[in-house]
């Protein structure tokens, strides 16, 4: 990509948030596919100058990321906040040995939990840590904040974590761009005791921990990130990140003290802040994590009465600032949604439908885990039983195992192609290793589908779309002991209800990889299908599988040509064989 000198061009958070790594000289930028993070490691690799990777989970990205920063290159480290969860351990420790390079955990956070397991707040791994957090309000800060970052990492031995949200990371607004900064390698020179934690070492680190942390409070009190936009003083308000965005929406005119560095506070601008006010209030999402650090800084500050819990809005923030300010809200600029409702659903054509359908007629108990297939909980197939985090699918089996044998007959682990290399592996290798007799699906569509089609190790195509080595599937699951491995293909019914009933029965463990190609990239160039009114019963067995291409009118099936990919998997079902790509279609 070109290095572009001060142009504005239009970027979303993630694109900033890349934009400004290469700006600043970033040389190794790692990172595992998650929803709201992924295009930040997409929009790095099409950069030159900056090696871009995906890892195949969160925890290696990091590690990877360190060492970089070790031996002297700038580096970053991209995920969602549960990744951060799965890199905790090696951040942890970090946070004793300090860096060498600039380094930045990026922490792409998910208020209204639109695509995760839950709605954890990560600014307080900055407080766990005693590192520091920074929040950008806009794609313009993303990029600045980015270089900011990188300096304090450097200056301050840290590495820094910046703190994004599904609102800043896909919103876009106009960014001034510049060209990138080569910045050579810094000097790296052997510490062992900076650098090797074995117990000694770590305690020796302990109080230059706490020192470091006492400087980074002394930095932040004079960093051009914080500051103080003097309006109505009859409140004023202290936030960051996306919550500013609302305040300035709902009450423009209010004072602000906006954070760009959320830990550690500016003790000294926040009490300067609450003299030049009546009422300090503090707006911000989730939990009251600059709230409770305030009240630390001897500031009486109100609760803003906002709900812990989903996203705030302008107006859910001139409601609470009115209600304190004894005010009527004022309407805020809203555009109704008068749009009807989608439920998630699989693609038409998918290769995990079938194995849900089957699972779901032999009544078994299915273990599940995170991707395109954790839809197969959802009406009408409504097959998992459980589902946790990325890789836990096997896990979870086992122990069901464990605490009731029997159960092993009617139980399967399900999980995919990316996600059993991200966490699965050591999953399978405790069944192997613990005598289990489980069954564990996995299920092969040759891409991490979900976070929109990103290439892993055994897809044979890295992040900058070069050719390397594939991982083969069935070879690690050999590798770990596993003596029974089938791979099958997902469309063939009959075989795979077989198979599994087989594998169900075995006194070991069984891995069977169903394997297809997911029809977005790879679409099928069958017929679609058509259902004959006159030999169809009405049975609604087709109904079963959930295709969204398959509807009902006049007490019969209507395929949609324009969805149907032709799989032939309701045709397979249909007892009546009123299903093929020959019959007329149900008049309209």
């Amino acid at each position: 990509m070109s290095s572009t000198k001060d142009d504005r061009i239009l970027l979303s958070g993630n694109e900033a948030i890349a934009r400004g790594a290469w700006e600043h000289g970033v040389r190794v930028a790692t990172a595992y596919p998650g929803t709201p993070s992924t295009e930040i490691l997409e929009a790095i690799a099409k950069y030159d100058g900056i090696y871009a990777q995906w890892s195949p989970n969160e925890k290696v990205a990091l590690e990877v990321a360190i060492g970089a920063s070790v031996v002297g290159g700038r580096a970053m480290a991209s995920m969602k906040h549960v990744g951060v969860n799965v890199a905790a351990d090696p951040l942890l420790t970090l946070a004793y040995t300090g860096v060498n390079a600039g380094l930045v955990l990026v922490s792409a956070d998910d208020p209204g939990i639109h695509s995760s397991q839950n709605e954890q707040d990560n600014r307080f791994y900055g407080r766990f840590a005693r590192i520091p957090v920074i929040e950008p309000s806009d794609s313009q800060e993303c990029k600045d904040f980015m270089g900011a970052a990188l300096h304090m990492s450097e200056d301050q031995d840290t590495v820094v974590i910046l703190r994004s949200t599904t609102r800043i990371s896909h919103s876009k607004s106009l960014v001034t761009v510049s060209s990138r900064e080569e910045r050579p390698l810094l000097p790296y020179s052997k510490d062992i005791l900076k650098y090797v934690m074995v117990p000694g070492n770590a305690l020796r680190r302990q109080p230059e921990v706490l020192s470091r942390h006492a400087r980074i409070e002394a930095y932040v009190e004079t960093s051009p990130l914080n500051r103080i936009e003097w309006g109505d003083r009859r409140i004023g308000v202290i936030t960051a990140g996306i919550a500013y965005q609302y305040v300035k929406d709902a009450y423009p005119d209010v004072s602000v003290l906006k954070l760009g560095i959320t830990y550690p506070l500016p003790v000294n601008l926040i009490r300067e802040f609450a003299k030049g006010v009546e009422t300090v209030v503090v707006i911000e999402e989730l939990e009251p994590f600059l709230y409770e650090n305030v009240l630390l800084t001897g500031v009486e500050a109100v609760h803003s009465g906002l709900p812990r819990v989903g996203e705030l809005s302008a107006a859910k923030v001139q409601k609470a600032l009115a209600r304190l300010l004894g005010e009527e809200p004022e309407p805020v600029l809203t555009v109704p949604a008068k749009v009807p409702m989608r439920p998630p659903v699989m693609c038409p054509g998918c290769p995990h439908r079938s194995v849900f359908y089957v699972l779901q007629k032999m009544k078994l108990m299915v273990s599940g885990d995170i991707g395109c297939y954790t839809l197969g909980a959802l009406p009408p197939l409504s097959a998992l039983d459980i589902f946790m985090s990325m890789g836990a699918s096997i896990g979870m089996a086992l122990g069901m195992e464990k605490a009731d044998p029997a159960s092993a007959s009617r139980t399967v682990a399900v999980i995919g192609d990316s996600t059993f290399l991200h966490s699965g592996v050591t999953g399978l290798m405790d069944m192997v290793y613990n005598k289990s007799r489980g069954t564990v699906i996995i299920l092969d569509n040759g891409t991490v589908a979900m976070t929109g089609h990103q290439d892993h190790p055994a897809t044979g195509v890295t992040a900058q779309g070069e050719e390397t080595r594939i991982t083969a599937i069935e070879d690690v699951a050999a590798g770990v002991g596993v003596r029974r491995i089938t791979v099958l293909d997902p469309f063939d019914i009959k075989n795979l209800e077989k198979v599994l009933r087989e594998e169900l029965k075995a006194e070991e463990v069984s891995v069977i990889i169903a394997r297809s190609p997911c029809v977005l990239t790879e679409p099928s160039d069958a017929e679609p299908l058509m259902v004959s009114a006159d030999v169809c019963k009405g049975c609604k067995l087709c109904a079963r599988i959930g295709c969204p291409a398959i509807s009902w009118m006049d007490d019969h099936p209507v395929i949609d040509q324009s969805l149907c990919g032709g799989c032939s998997l309701c045709a397979n079902l249909c007892p009546f064989d009123a299903i093929s790509v020959d019959f007329p279609t149900v008049e309209e």
